[in-house]
């Protein structure tokens, strides 16, 4: 742990435990925030605001808290003193950040997440929730992988390109039942529910179908997450010296048909009024991650895949869309991406900036 870590860790106990925030206390928070320039000028913090938003934000910490353990628990967070300081110095000025943009735009706000295997979409999704209810608004996820085709429609797919071995890549996805639902969403109908479209994984041996929508009262915030959620079609030259495991002709041909399908996507992300990046300070570390995830589910007596078979899964999505062809360059752009959040090697959240103010 940072000596920055140390040096909050006792304040935000005690903050736990219901003591109220000191304005000596809140000093030495914003010096921490900071030391870290990066982050501070990501959530807008200085040193002419930085006491007013830390005391608004201490409020919120104090009113989370008590519900910080039962999520804790239910996502297997590590640490509660890790679990605090995430909650104080990311999840709440995310959340807030978000509400404050959803304020200034008059109608529903659609935040996108962009985040593979292990970064955490689910756990920082049920947190945001959390928050944004504190914070007076009303929110819902929904994933990319809820836009799938049906089972039939993918099977046609498939005998169409042999390559569609699985769900996933560019083309396996309804994207125009996408936009419809971001349409409705952001300009809602009077006394009129929303249908969030979903997806059940386990059906048909693991090939999965669409099953009855969730019908939903109209939201002040949708999250919309999934691994390619924002990711942009990349100039056809890119291809020629691509990294491994894009090896061969054919692997090259693939990634340029993926990259062709992808352009369809264009019009859903335009509907996303902002993007955040969960950003793995190794994309070979989703490998791990998934190898991780699948011996769980085995030991606990359930199917999974054995180490070959993800590693042949997981490089096929890597030959779809290559990280370092498609995010690296993604999470430059200070005109598509609006937060980077890197994710370190235990799952665990690390330097957080803005495009463009690195």
């Amino acid at each position: 742990m940072s000596s920055q870590k140390r040096a909050i860790a006792p304040i935000l106990h005690n903050w736990a435990a219901g003591q109220e925030a000191r304005r000596e206390e809140l000093q030495q928070l914003l010096q921490a925030e900071l030391a870290d320039p990066k982050r501070a000028s990501a959530f807008g913090i200085d040193t002419e605001n930085g006491v007013e938003k830390l005391e608004a934000r201490s409020r919120q910490f104090q009113a989370i808290s008590p519900q910080l353990r039962d999520l804790c628990q239910r996502f297997a967070f590590p640490d509660s003193d890790l679990a605090r300081q995430t909650l104080w110095t990311l999840w709440l000025p995310l959340a807030r950040q978000i509400a404050e943009a959803k304020a200034k735009l008059g109608r529903p706000l659609v935040q996108g997440i962009l985040g593979g295997q292990g970064t955490g979409k689910t756990t920082l999704a049920a947190i945001l929730h959390l928050i944004l209810k504190e914070l007076g608004y009303s929110s819902a996820s929904l994933s990319i992988d809820d836009l799938y085709k049906s089972y039939a429609e993918r099977q046609e797919l498939q005998r169409v390109d042999p390559r569609l071995v699985w769900r996933g890549p560019p083309g396996t996805h309804d994207v125009e039942a996408g936009i419809e639902l971001l349409d409705r969403l952001r300009h809602p109908e009077p006394d009129r529910t929303l249908l969030l479209p979903r997806f059940d994984k386990s059906l048909h041996d693991g090939a999965g179908d669409r099953v009855s929508p969730a019908a939903i009262e109209p939201v002040d915030i949708l999250l919309f997450e999934g691994w390619f959620v924002g990711v942009q079609p990349i100039e056809e030259v890119k291809f020629a010296v691509a990294p491994p495991p894009i090896r061969t002709a054919s692997d090259r041909q693939f990634a340029r048909d993926t990259n062709e399908r992808l352009k369809a996507y264009l019009p859903l992300w335009q509907r996303l009024d902002r993007l955040l990046v969960l950003y793995p300070v190794d994309y070979r570390l989703s490998k791990q991650w998934r190898q991780e995830a699948e011996r769980k589910m085995i030991a606990q007596g359930k199917s999974g895949m054995s180490d070959a078979e993800i590693e042949k899964f997981v490089e096929y999505f890597w030959q779809a869309l290559h990280p370092e062809l498609f995010i690296s360059p993604l999470i430059r752009d200070p005109n598509r991406v609006d937060l980077v959040v890197e994710i370190n090697a235990d799952h665990t959240p690390g330097s957080v900036w803005k495009p463009g103010k690195l």
